[in-house]
């Protein structure tokens, strides 16, 4: 059975002047056109092809990888604008259409947006909409807390960046937490912080507990054994100068400095922090 929106791994069936003919069987096949051919392509090999419907809506087959298939959330840019709607760059030849009822807000040409791509079941063919909460629950969880995710940034509250979570949920990284400049698109790894009342969901883009002090001290060393075994840096220093050489918190820093300290790693005086010599000795062996 052939897939549209999706790869598939289909037989060369036969050879014609304009493409060759793929399926599992003469019962249903596709065209892939000649453009995409590759010498090597002969009767009976196997290929992994992308289905679509062409412009005249014929299903066709390309060798060209679109950003995203069906099913799939990506961040795609706007190529064009018209009375219909907006077409996305997805990788082929043919743009990704989304209606205007598929648009959360009205898209722009040149702007990007998170959209999710999915097969319309009264045309057969591959849309997008940038109408995301259709597409994730958290009516039923498939996380829990303290579990690592795969983040996609989809869209920026007044509290902080909306993000789906492997795909399936939602959830928010406060502004307060971050630490790094994120923006719209970005895939992030994260950790499921809280989850609240409604399954709401919180998010972290650090371990939480002792894991992420663990894992700020390696930063901090890694920085002390580049950097001539110091830095600048104390508890009386700023939240904003921390941010700036470490991406943490002035409190996952003060933390991390003490376990350091009594790891017996560090000296910690008034011009900042310095690397003992015998943990220099140590990375050096």
């Amino acid at each position: 059975m052939i897939h549209i929106g999706k790869t598939n791994n289909l037989t060369i069936i036969r050879d014609t002047p304009v493409g060759m003919y793929l399926g599992e069987n003469e019962a249903q096949v596709v065209l892939l056109p000649k453009k995409y051919i590759k010498p090597e392509f002969k009767v009976g090999d196997q290929v992994d092809v992308f289905i679509y419907k062409d412009s005249e809506d014929r299903l066709v087959a390309t060798t060209l990888e679109p950003y995203a298939e069906v099913n799939q959330f990506a961040h795609l840019n706007v190529s064009e604008v018209s009375r219909v709607g907006a077409f996305l760059d997805w990788g082929l030849e043919k743009d990704l259409f989304v209606p205007f009822k598929e648009q959360k807000k009205r898209m722009e040409e040149g702007s990007s947006y998170v959209v999710f791509v999915y097969l319309d079941e009264v045309t057969q063919r591959v849309v997008a909409s940038s109408k995301i909460n259709k597409f994730i629950s958290n009516e039923v969880l498939t996380v829990e807390v303290g579990q690592e995710v795969d983040l996609l940034v989809y869209d920026r509250s007044p509290m902080g960046y909306n993000c789906i979570i492997n795909g399936d949920h939602k959830g928010l990284l406060y502004n307060n937490e971050i630490y790094s400049n994120i923006q719209v698109g970005d895939q992030l790894t994260g950790y499921i912080k809280t989850i609240r009342e409604n399954n709401l969901i919180d998010l972290s883009l650090q371990k939480l507990g002792f894991k992420n002090v663990l894992s700020s001290t390696d930063i901090i060393l890694d920085y002390l054994h580049r950097h001539e075994g110091f830095v600048a840096l104390s508890d009386k220093s700023s939240p904003e100068e921390i941010l700036k050489v470490f991406s943490m918190s002035k409190a996952t820093f003060k933390k991390s400095i003490g376990v350091l300290y009594r790891q017996r790693k560090v000296r910690i005086g008034d011009d900042g922090v310095h690397l003992l010599k015998e943990s220099i000795e140590a990375q050096g062996d």
